[in-house]
C-alpha cells in the first residue's frame, strides 16, 4: 500500500514498467525484515512521489528497528536526512568517513569551483559534424491518433493524440506505470500492437510497407530496460559501433571510418580510454556512457532518451545534458526524453507531455 502496488497483484513481472519493477524489488527486500539493508541507487527510476515515500519509509524503519542502512548513491542530492555518515569513493580510493552535513558542505564548495561540464571544443565538434543524410526532410516525426493499447483487461494507453514535429524537443513525464515505456515502444516500432493503431512515423503510415529497420535507422535510443538486458561482453568500441547498424551484437564488420566515428563520440563522452575494455567489466556508470555514445554515433534524426542520466554522478550528468543541448542545436534533430528528475532535463526542451496512469 505504501508503494501503491496493490493494483499490480495480478500482473506478470515481465509486464511491469521499469519503475514498477524497481518498486516491486524494494518492497520485496523490505518485507524480508533484514538486519543490514544495502541498497544500490534505490531512488533511480522512481517518480517524485515514490522517492519521497521511500525516504520516509527508510527513516521510519531506521528509528523503529535496529537496522543498519547502507545506501550506495551517485548523486549527493539523493542522500536522505536520516543518513548520519558518508564515505566517498574517489578514483578507486575510499576516503575517511565524515558526517552528512560536513560532507554536503564540502561538496557544495567544490561544485561552485568546477569548470564547464563540456568544453567549447567539444560543443563545436558536435555542431560541425557532417550530417549522415542530407536528404532528410521529414516534417511529422510522430503522429498518433486516438491510440489505445491494452494487455488483457488492463488499458495502458487510452485515446492518445500526440504529434511530434521535426526539431521539437519533448519531455515525456508521468508516474511509474503510466505507459511511458509503452509509448516509446510504439515510436521505436518495437510494439506489435502499433499495426492496429493510427500511427505515422517519419511521414509514413505505420503498416504501409515500411520495415522496422526503415524506422530504426532514424532513431538513437537508450533506456534502463535496454541497459539491464545488455549482456554482450564485447569491447566498448564494438558496442558503440553496433549502434551504426541498429543491432544488439555486431554482425557486420565496421569500417575504419566507422571506428573513427566511434572514437570521436567516445572522446566527447570522456570514455576514450575504455575502448578495448569489455562491457561487462565496466562500472554501471561507464556502461551507461557507452550506451549513450552508441545512441549518438549514427547521427540520428530522432533521439529517444529514457532516463539517460540513470546512475551517473552530478558531473557526468551535467556533461551529458550539455552534449544533448549541443546535438539538438543542429538542423533536423528531434528529441523525446523521459526523466523523473526535473533538474535532469536539458535546456533545449521545448514541449512537455504528461501521461496519467490508468488504475
Amino acid at each position: 500500500d505504501i508503494f501503491n502496488l496493490r493494483y499490480l497483484l495480478d500482473k506478470y513481472i515481465i509486464l511491469l514498467s521499469s519503475g514498477e519493477l524497481r518498486k516491486f524489488q524494494l518492497a520485496k527486500t523490505l518485507m524480508g525484515d533484514p538486519r543490514v539493508l544495502i541498497m544500490d541507487n534505490p531512488f533511480i527510476g522512481l517518480d517524485k512521489e515514490t522517492r519521497q515515500q521511500l525516504r520516509e519509509l527508510l527513516e521510519q524503519i531506521s528509528k523503529e528497528r535496529a537496522l543498519q542502512i547502507i545506501l550506495v548513491l551517485a548523486k549527493d542530492e539523493d542522500i536522505p536526512h536520516f543518513i548520519t555518515h558518508v564515505v566517498e569513493v574517489k578514483d578507486m580510493v575510499v576516503m575517511p568517513k565524515v558526517g552528512r552535513e560536513e560532507y554536503l558542505s564540502v561538496k557544495s564548495k567544490e561544485n561552485k569551483e568546477k569548470k564547464e561540464p563540456l568544453s567549447q571544443e567539444f560543443k563545436d565538434m558536435i555542431l560541425n559534424m557532417p550530417y549522415n543524410n542530407n536528404e532528410y526532410n521529414t516534417q511529422e516525426v510522430v503522429r498518433m491518433n486516438n491510440v489505445c493499447i491494452r494487455y488483457g483487461e488492463r488499458t495502458i494507453l487510452k485515446d492518445l493524440n500526440w504529434t511530434v514535429m521535426n526539431g521539437q524537443r519533448w519531455a515525456l513525464k508521468g508516474q511509474n506505470g503510466a505507459g511511458k515505456s509503452t509509448l516509446l515502444s510504439l515510436v521505436c516500432a518495437d510494439n506489435p500492437q502499433s499495426y492496429a493503431c493510427d500511427i505515422v512515423l517519419f511521414d509514413h503510415q505505420r503498416g504501409s510497407g515500411e520495415t522496422i529497420w526503415d524506422i530504426k535507422k532514424h532513431i538513437g535510443y537508450v533506456s534502463p530496460e535496454m541497459h539491464r538486458a545488455y549482456n554482450r561482453d564485447m569491447p566498448a568500441i564494438r558496442i558503440i559501433a553496433s549502434g551504426l547498424k541498429d543491432s544488439v551484437g555486431l554482425y557486420v564488420k565496421p569500417t575504419e571510418q566507422d571506428y573513427e566515428q566511434c572514437r570521436i563520440w567516445m572522446k566527447i563522452f570522456g570514455i576514450e580510454d575504455l575502448a578495448e575494455k569489455t562491457f561487462l567489466k565496466l562500472s554501471s556508470g561507464e556502461q551507461r556512457m557507452v550506451l549513450l555514445a552508441r545512441a549518438f554515433v549514427k547521427d540520428p534524426e530522432l533521439l529517444i532518451l529514457d532516463e539517460p542520466l540513470h546512475g551517473l554522478d552530478k558531473e557526468r550528468g551535467e556533461m551529458v545534458k550539455e552534449i544533448i543541448d549541443a546535438f539538438c542545436a543542429r538542423k533536423n534533430k528531434t528529441l523525446i526524453m523521459v526523466t523523473h528528475y526535473e533538474e535532469n532535463l536539458p535546456r533545449c526542451i521545448t514541449d512537455h507531455i504528461y501521461l496519467k496512469k490508468n488504475v
